[in-house]
């Protein structure tokens, strides 16, 4: 028996091959993550590595560790060229070897973006979604975009997920920490949508449910002087996707503007972003976190936190969608943008993760 103290959680005494069916226990429920019934298929970047040895991979990041100076590069070529999966098995044969935690090794060894990308990496999905969530709202001020591009972005089964984990790593509900950062009209959308009370999606296409909720949000808004806010958080975070697509459709019979025009005239602020963002990620999921990684590498220098959080949270997901977008929309590669928007041990990692040039 050995003692795996797994990445930021609490410490378990477990036999090798309980870690291993916890892992594949995991993976598969990962595997099928998606809005309702309709899963939605993974298209990621960084695949199990063939001839996998993580007792061999230990060991070089161990020497990477205590070269002098710190080898980055073995270090990265190791943990983004892994799945999830693998570094824990890496992490695991390294504690055993060692008697200390891989993830407290690197945090000594490695320093600012590089570490933040190397130590999200040594984290579930939603592991590293739910620290993220936390990150957006400790200490003084809450940091919004990242809370609506978080909340506004995952599906119900994501924020189910992330809401348990979330307790378990933090003793705390993901609710009542949203609830406490933020106020109004917006603290009431994000709660509906971390409720996760979305509907599944049917095979049947309910014409007259699509009609009614099309003019229901027109009478709610631009009909009416005033916003009913309330009825527009009740359709954007109850019905399906699937639904609201059709819905914004046939907004546009009742309406001179559509869906996403009326929102920027009839809300401002924080309320105005996570609607937005809601509409975009309905139409395009992808193609919302291409827009946002072009922007975030726009300018003289790239925001680091935006890029970093988007490439780590999605290269086990849909990146490769996602890069597909990003060419499609600006007619260049994420793969050549990242490498004229960063450099050095940075830049390394993130164009590991992205797994190619398109």
């Amino acid at each position: 028996m050995f003692i795996l103290e797994h990445t930021w959680i609490h410490c378990k005494i477990i036999s090798s091959r309980e870690v291993r069916m916890a892992l594949v226990s995991e993976f598969l429920g990962q595997l099928s993550l998606g809005h309702g019934g309709l899963r939605e298929p993974r298209c990621p970047t960084v695949f199990p590595a063939p001839n996998f040895d993580p007792e061999k991979d230990a060991s070089w990041v161990d020497s990477a560790i205590k070269t002098k100076g710190v080898d980055e590069h073995v270090i990265i070529d190791i943990l983004t060229k892994r799945t999830y999966m693998q570094r824990t098995e890496i992490a695991f044969e390294y504690e055993r070897k060692e008697k200390k935690d891989l993830v407290t090794a690197l945090k000594g060894a490695l320093s600012g973006s590089l570490e933040n990308v190397i130590l999200g990496l040594m984290k579930s999905t939603t592991q590293f979604d739910a620290f993220e969530l936390r990150a957006s709202m400790k200490g003084l001020g809450t940091d919004e975009e990242s809370l609506i591009e978080m909340v506004c972005s995952r599906s119900n089964e994501e924020l189910v997920e992330i809401k348990r984990v979330y307790k378990d790593l933090f003793k705390k509900d993901l609710e009542k920490d949203v609830a406490g950062d933020t106020s109004g009209d917006f603290a009431k959308l994000l709660l509906a949508l971390v409720q996760a009370r979305r509907e599944e999606p049917s095979n049947v296409v309910d014409y007259e449910k699509i009609d009614s909720d099309a003019r229901a949000l027109y009478e709610a808004g631009v009909k009416r002087k005033g916003t009913d806010v309330g009825t527009w958080i009740t359709i954007f975070s109850e019905r399906s996707v699937p639904h609201l697509r059709k819905v914004f459709e046939r907004y546009k019979s009742y309406s001179p503007y559509d869906m996403k025009e009326s929102i920027r005239k009839e809300v401002k602020g924080d309320l105005e972003k996570s609607f937005l963002t809601l509409v975009e990620c309905f139409e395009n999921k992808q193609l919302y976190f291409a827009n946002k990684l072009n922007e975030a590498m726009k300018g003289k220098s790239a925001k680091e936190k935006i890029l970093t959080r988007i490439i780590v949270s999605r290269c086990e997901v849909d990146l490769m969608k996602i890069r597909s977008e990003f060419k499609r929309q600006f007619g260049k590669s994420l793969f050549q943008t990242i490498a004229e928007q960063t450099k050095g041990d940075y830049q390394r990692a993130l164009l590991n993760l992205c797994g190619g040039d398109d």
